[in-house]
C-alpha cells in the first residue's frame, strides 16, 4: 500500500469519526426549531424541521433569566481558574523542587484524593459551606475547585522536567527561594498552567451535581443546573429543551474560538483528552 492510498484511507476515517461526533450537537440544533409532535415521531427521516419554529427561543427567554445565569456559571469557572491554577503552581513547586519533612507522605494523600470519586466529599463539602454560610452564593459553588488535586499533579510533573541548572544559576546569583520562584521557575510552565485552566473550566462549565445541591434557589444556580430542572418541569416539550442547551452552549463555543490556539496547545502539552 502506497503512501497516497494510506493518507487517503486516514483523511476518510478522520472525517467519518468527525462527522460522527457532530451528529448529537446538529440533532440539538434542529431539534430546537421542531415541534413538539415532530420530536415524538418515529420516522428517522424526518430530520429537518418542516417548518422552523423560531417561536422557541422566545419561549426559553421568557422561562429562564439567562443574563443570571451566564453571570453565575462564567463567575464560577473564573474563579475556580484563578484558585486552582495558584494553588496548583505553589504546591506543585513545593512538591517537585523543595524538601521538607512529610513530603512523600503528603503528595501520597494528593495522589489517593484523585482515586477516590468525589461524590464522597460532597457530604463533608456541603457541611462546611452551610457552616461557612456559603450556600446559594457564588463562593458556595466555587468552594470544591479552591484546590486540584489533579493540578498539583500535573503542575509537580511540569516542574520535575526543568532543568536543575536553571534553579542552581539563580541561587548563584542571589534569589531567594520566593523569587526563584515567581520570577523564574513559574513563567516556564505557563504551557502547563493553560492545560490546568482548561480542564478546570470545562469540567467547572458542565459540573452538574454540586450547583444542585449547594444552590438550590434559581437565582444562583447555573446553567447545567437549570437545565436539569428544566428537564424535570418541561418532560415532553423536547424542542424548548434542546433550545435551551443551544443557548448554553454559546459562551464554551465563544471562549474556545478565541481561545483555541492556547487551547490546542494545552491539550497537546498536557497530553491529556477530554
Amino acid at each position: 500500500m502506497n503512501k497516497t492510498i494510506r493518507n487517503t484511507i486516514i483523511y476518510i476515517v478522520l472525517t467519518l469519526v468527525s462527522i460522527t461526533m457532530l451528529v448529537p450537537f446538529i440533532w440539538m440544533f434542529l431539534t430546537a426549531f421542531k415541534t413538539t409532535a415532530e420530536t415524538m415521531q418515529v420516522d428517522p427521516f424526518v430530520i429537518v424541521p418542516k417548518i422552523w419554529q423560531t417561536q422557541n427561543f422566545g419561549n426559553v427567554i421568557r422561562a429562564m433569566d439567562f443574563v443570571r445565569l451566564y453571570i453565575n456559571t462564567l463567575s464560577m469557572v473564573a474563579l475556580r481558574i484563578l484558585f486552582a491554577v495558584v494553588t496548583a503552581t505553589m504546591s506543585g513547586y513545593a512538591f517537585a523542587r523543595l524538601e521538607f519533612k512529610g513530603k512523600k507522605v503528603m503528595f501520597a494523600v494528593v495522589l489517593l484524593q484523585m482515586m477516590i470519586p468525589v461524590q464522597i466529599f460532597i457530604i463533608p463539602q456541603y457541611i462546611m459551606v452551610s457552616k461557612l454560610h456559603l450556600t446559594n452564593s457564588i463562593m458556595g459553588l466555587v468552594f470544591p475547585g479552591v484546590v486540584s488535586a489533579f493540578g498539583t499533579f500535573l503542575l509537580r510533573q511540569a516542574y520535575m522536567q526543568l532543568p536543575k541548572d536553571i534553579e542552581e544559576a539563580a541561587r548563584l546569583d542571589g534569589c531567594s527561594i520566593p523569587q526563584t520562584f515567581f520570577f523564574i521557575m513559574a513563567p516556564l510552565t505557563k504551557s502547563a498552567m493553560v492545560a490546568l485552566g482548561i480542564f478546570t473550566a470545562v469540567f467547572a462549565y458542565k459540573d452538574l451535581m454540586w450547583p444542585m445541591i449547594v444552590c438550590p434557589d434559581n437565582r444562583a444556580t447555573t446553567l447545567a443546573s437549570a437545565l436539569a430542572k428544566m428537564n424535570g418541569q418541561y418532560q415532553q416539550k423536547y424542542p424548548e429543551l434542546m433550545m435551551a442547551a443551544l443557548i448554553s452552549c454559546v459562551p464554551m463555543i465563544v471562549i474556545y474560538i478565541i481561545f483555541q490556539k492556547q487551547f490546542i496547545e494545552g491539550i497537546a502539552t498536557s497530553g491529556g483528552k477530554l
